[in-house]
């Protein structure tokens, strides 16, 4: 970015561990600026992660995906370092379940302590157990505002008195909000509209669901530049490509950088998509 005369814009959130979910999730939407009339209208799941993780670097968090990570050993992790702090997901976990990794790791910023997301806060009982939850709860909020989530028709007509909730409502306030239904329990969880009980036994049935799928799926061939793009990011590759056409780096460099062979680089510059860099002085 020095060699692009750009100044890298700063994340400037912070959050306590014990602070209102929801005031936290506030924060972080505004810096964000995301509606939720907005990500309703992200009905596809590729397309609603495309979106949020634009939203998180044009507020300056460089955004990655693990290739090679294996879900067993995490989902993602966050580094807290100024400027351009970094959120990396799995990417061989679904898409909704990427986001929900993605906001849960902006908040691990947000606190200024980098992480690695382990969704299975029950587990332990310590600090990083604490960590972990608020976490959670705050991406939870992120992605389904309080105010939005209890006016939506299905919970109006649910019984508050009624901790479990049908598939057809899960399903259709998840699609609603473009979150996951395991994100959309947490967030019904923290809000005291379920019991734990009824979360747990939902969230194992997604896992087991979640485990055939992931058996049942063909892995597809990606050529080497589309991971390498995927995995990079927009922001990223577009400053890597720019300081190549401004000869600041060589065709070596970008390979470096990138993680893909020299021979690929013709195709990635026709792919690279030419966004414009965060508009930051320069």
């Amino acid at each position: 970015m020095g060699d692009l005369q750009l100044t890298p814009k700063d994340f400037e959130v912070r959050v306590g561990l014990r602070e209102d979910p929801d005031v936290a999730a506030a924060a972080i939407r505004a810096a964000l600026g995301v509606r939720t009339e907005t990500q309703s209208q992200w009905r596809v799941d590729n397309e609603a992660f495309r979106e949020w993780r634009a939203l998180l670097e044009r507020a300056g968090i460089l955004t990655f995906q693990a290739a090679n990570l294996e879900l067993d050993e995490a989902r993602g992790f966050s580094i807290s370092l100024k400027p351009l702090p970094v959120v990396v997901a799995n990417i061989k976990d679904a898409y909704r379940g990427r986001i929900f990794t993605l906001l849960h790791e902006v908040t691990h910023i947000a606190l200024n302590e980098g992480g690695i997301c382990d969704l299975d806060d029950n587990q332990r009982r310590n600090v990083n157990a604490q960590i972990e939850a608020f976490c959670n709860r705050v991406a939870g909020a992120i992605l389904f505002p309080k105010d939005d989530l209890l006016a939506a028709s299905e919970v109006r007509n649910h019984r508050v008195s009624d901790m479990a909730w049908s598939d057809s409502e899960l399903q259709s306030l998840s699609r609603r909000f473009g979150g996951s239904r395991e994100a959309l329990l947490v967030r019904l969880l923290g809000l005291g509209r379920t019991s734990e009980k009824f979360y747990y036994k939902k969230r194992d049935e997604y896992r087991v669901e979640y485990a055939k799928w992931r058996e049942q799926r063909k892995e597809g061939f990606a050529p080497p530049h589309v991971v390498s793009l995927s995995s990079a990011g927009p922001l990223f590759t577009n400053l890597v490509i720019e300081n190549f056409n401004r000869e600041h780096i060589t065709a070596s460099g970008v390979s470096d950088y990138l993680q893909v062979r020299v021979k690929h680089l013709p195709e990635i510059q026709r792919d690279y998509n030419g966004l414009e860099l965060m508009d930051q002085g320069g």
